[in-house]
């Protein structure tokens, strides 16, 4: 176990020392006597009625069967019909899990929640895996939880021990936060693409730069994401008392925009290795030629919801020199970890493809950063571009006299705002002042649901 102190966030690391540890069960089941756990799985209608997904989830249905410490589990079922409803149902009925609630957001329960959240100005108006899991944490908290724990359902290699080490240090312990990490090797393979090549490179390059210019405050923010060994990891737990105060990215950016917020909001966090033989989730395509899939998208909102945060809260100026110069550091960096894991893979004996990790590298990441470097800084160089026009022309000088410049600094100041706004989710603490009857509609629609597959 190992400390971190960073600003005033503490983070603390567990390793698995051992294969076992002979009290954790009884410590957690202890402790859920008082202080109630629950789990939350977003889920795609697909993951139990592909046949290629299903023997995946119905494990992961087998092994929750021993995880006896949780409360509730909170199946965040998305894109599905009345039938794959019933579907799921029948899957819970044959591996005896009784502890489940069935989140349908499409079904007339959950959608007239939504509709109640959006009618309040609270926009969940994004399809996706956030939003998914806003309503989950929300229902959560209805239901009184007090620690509220989140896997992702294609977790090939899923073990209820992983869950128990995940929630220990924030239903044992008091830890605000508890973040997973593993090992991604698999069939002598390095898989985590994402992390190796896209957001380590990125993070390192952005605190050489900062390193230059002794700018602390962005590299506080720097390196408390760089001490996570795995910041791309879906399976966290929150304490209650952090999760109603969070916002959550409705995008690919979501786990780095979750860690971001809990620095700024969190001060006792732990992130605990919860597997020590290769941990094996579904893998995205790399999609070269479409930034609007895969791994090209993922690596798009990954740049953006990072720059965004440094630019919003940290007070990063970004310029086109700052785009190009940190992308060929990012580069450099990149280069260099690729000959680092082509020679710890001869070494290990694994297989590893160089010209494969180059092409991410060089084909999708570089210009990830680029095309997302793009897009926050368009609208700066149109405003700059039309002063310039203007101010070198006598014809507009009634327009300028008239305040025409000072509505274009204003306008491009408010679309400023938007732009760097990374689409988000507002808090549960925020809904509960502006409806504070809705978690007592939730309940009602749970209870309703409840009902309507009793017997299904």
């Amino acid at each position: 176990m190992s400390n971190f102190s960073q600003k005033h966030t503490k983070i603390t690391t567990f390793y698995l020392l051992t294969k076992t540890h002979p009290t954790l069960k009884s410590e957690l089941r202890h402790h859920s006597k008082w202080k109630k756990a629950v789990l939350v799985i977003p889920l795609l209608a697909s993951e139990y009625t592909d046949p290629e997904n299903r023997p995946v989830f119905e494990n992961i249905l087998k092994q929750l069967r021993s995880a006896s410490f949780i409360a509730r589990i909170i199946l965040g079922l998305d894109r599905a019909t009345q039938d794959d409803v019933r579907h799921l149902h029948g899957l819970l009925k044959k591996h005896n899990l009784k502890n489940c609630l069935i989140q349908h957001n499409d079904g007339p329960g959950f959608s007239a929640i939504y509709d109640q959240l959006s009618e309040a100005g609270f926009g969940l108006d994004v399809r996706g895996k956030g939003r998914n899991m806003f309503l989950s944490f929300g229902i959560a908290i209805a239901l009184g939880a007090q620690t509220i724990g989140i896997i992702d359902a294609d977790i090939k290699t899923f073990r209820y021990r992983q869950l128990q080490r995940l929630f220990y240090p924030v239903q044992v312990l008091n830890y605000h936060f508890s973040k997973a990490f593993y090992a991604r090797i698999q069939q002598d393979r390095m898989y985590g693409r994402v992390k190796r090549l896209l957001l380590d490179p990125l993070l390192i390059a952005l605190k050489r730069k900062f390193t230059d210019t002794q700018d602390a405050k962005i590299l506080r923010l720097v390196d408390f994401l760089l001490n996570f060994n795995y910041q791309l990891s879906g399976e966290v737990v929150f304490d209650a008392s952090l999760l109603k105060r969070m916002h959550f990215a409705m995008n690919w950016g979501v786990e780095i925009f979750t860690l971001i917020e809990v620095y700024r909001k969190a001060t006792n966090i732990a992130q605990v290795e919860i597997s020590q033989r290769p941990f094996d989730h579904k893998h995205q395509p790399m999609s070269q030629e479409d930034s609007e899939k895969g791994l090209h998208k993922m690596a798009v909102d990954i740049v953006t919801t990072l720059l965004s945060a440094l630019v919003i809260d940290e007070g990063l100026e970004i310029s086109d020199h700052f785009i190009r110069d940190l992308t060929v550091t990012y580069l450099d960096v990149a280069d260099t970890l690729i000959k680092m894991y082509a020679d710890n893979a001869a070494f290990s004996g694994l297989h590893y493809e160089t010209n494969a990790e180059e092409a991410m590298v060089h084909g999708v990441v570089k210009d990830a950063i680029l095309y997302a470097g793009d897009l926050l800084i368009s609208p700066y160089r149109l405003v700059d571009r039309f002063t310039t026009f203007v101010t070198s022309h006598e014809a507009f000088e009634p327009y300028v006299a008239s305040g025409l410049l000072r509505a274009i600094t204003a306008t491009a100041q408010a679309s400023r705002d938007q732009l760097f706004a990374t689409p988000q989710t507002v808090s549960w603490e925020r809904v509960l002042r502006k409806l504070p009857n809705i978690l007592y509609d939730i309940i009602d629609v749970v209870e309703r649901e409840k009902k309507r597959y009793d017997g299904a």
